[in-house]
């Protein structure tokens, strides 16, 4: 895609898709977190604790199952592949349970997501990136501090907004760091009123032109003739094992060892189990995932060999995650009544799009 040559911008649609639209993304869920952070489930100190110590049991456990199989093996360098749970994807598979599910778990899982994805961040940028450009970084300080200034005078136009998150976009797209984070960064520093008047505007194109353009521009990979040996590297093992296995362990691990000893509080209305079942969804590996793939191995075969692990883990995670909280729930797995189920929590679905 051609654009001036003085511009440092995406150079694919697919790269235009993950690094542009989904920022949008990132700032639908990020109003939501500081909305609950400000006047919500989060306002708590011990129950906004939960979400960060679980994140950080979510990170270390897989990276450590990862390790364990490929700390001496030429792979050892993709340990943080299991460490990312899909913001969007986890969200997706906990919303088809419908009104089941308390709106806390979702929340519960949404600041776990973020937090997740920030960690994820945070070691790109600390152990993958060779070429963190500083000078970009002051950039991105700087459209973060006009929007403060914008704050601090009142500003009640939101187009006023838009051009400091292009500036903070770009700067971040250009630093190395994964410029998604620009809408986190601008959901967190925006007044709350002007958040709920982009909320709902974004509300549609996110859920259903977005994600459904991100879905099909990440799923296209190149299998190899014979799949066995895929599921036999080391890699698919750390992989795999870290995501739907290392990812509940540690995110149910610390949660349960924050409440116990009092430095957090599980959500209101929520239990051990259910955070079980939310561990299971955290298993959900995609965007992040994928990414640190390519910057952990330059040699395609690698490449293809986890995301291939990482599609696999994500689909079990989601499936194992999925089945057990309908049955928490107390759905019956028959087809029919598995099909009855579904097309109920779709219609739950719409009726909120509907509503916002």
């Amino acid at each position: 895609m051609a654009h001036p040559a003085f511009l440092s911008l995406p150079e694919t649609n697919r790269m235009w898709i993950n690094d542009l639209l989904m920022a949008a993304f990132f700032f639908l869920v990020g109003t939501e977190i500081k909305r609950e952070l400000i006047k919500g489930e989060l306002a708590s100190l011990k129950r906004s604790l939960l979400p960060i110590l679980a994140a950080v049991g979510g990170m270390v456990v897989p990276a450590v199952i990862f390790s364990v199989f490929n700390s001496q093996t030429p792979f050892y360098h993709g340990w943080g592949i299991p460490m990312a749970t899909d913001i969007a994807f986890s969200l997706g598979v906990l919303s088809l349970l419908g009104k089941r599910v308390p709106i806390q778990l979702k929340i519960f899982l949404a600041a776990l997501a973020i937090i997740d994805d920030l960690g994820a961040v945070l070691t790109i940028a600390i152990f993958y990136s060779a070429k963190i450009k500083i000078y970009f970084l002051f950039g991105a300080a700087a459209a973060v501090g006009l929007v403060q200034l914008f704050n601090y005078l009142k500003v009640s136009k939101v187009g006023y907004y838009l051009v400091p998150a292009a500036i903070l976009w770009y700067c971040l797209f250009n630093s190395g760091i994964h410029a998604t984070i620009a809408g986190v960064l601008m959901a967190f520093t925006m007044p709350l009123f002007q958040l709920s008047k982009l909320e709902k505007g974004l509300f549609f194109p996110v859920n259903f032109i977005i994600m459904p353009l991100f879905a099909l521009a990440n799923t296209a990979i190149e299998l190899p003739s014979a799949i066995g040996p895929v599921y036999t590297s080391t890699i698919s093992l750390g992989v795999i094992l870290g995501l739907v296995f290392g990812k509940p362990v540690g995110i149910f691990l610390f949660s349960v060892l924050a409440s116990k000893s009092g430095i957090a509080s599980l959500p209101s209305n929520t239990n051990f189990k259910e955070l079980w079942g939310i561990g299971m969804i955290g298993g959900i590996g995609f965007t992040m995932s994928i990414f640190t793939s390519t910057l952990s191995y330059q040699v395609s075969h690698l490449q293809m060999i986890a995301k291939v692990s990482i599609i696999t883990a994500s689909v079990f995670a989601g499936l194992f995650g999925y089945l057990y909280l309908a049955r928490l729930y107390g759905r019956k797995k028959g087809v029919g009544q598995l099909k009855a189920a579904f097309e109920q929590d779709l219609g739950d679905y719409q009726e909120r799009a509907a509503v916002a």
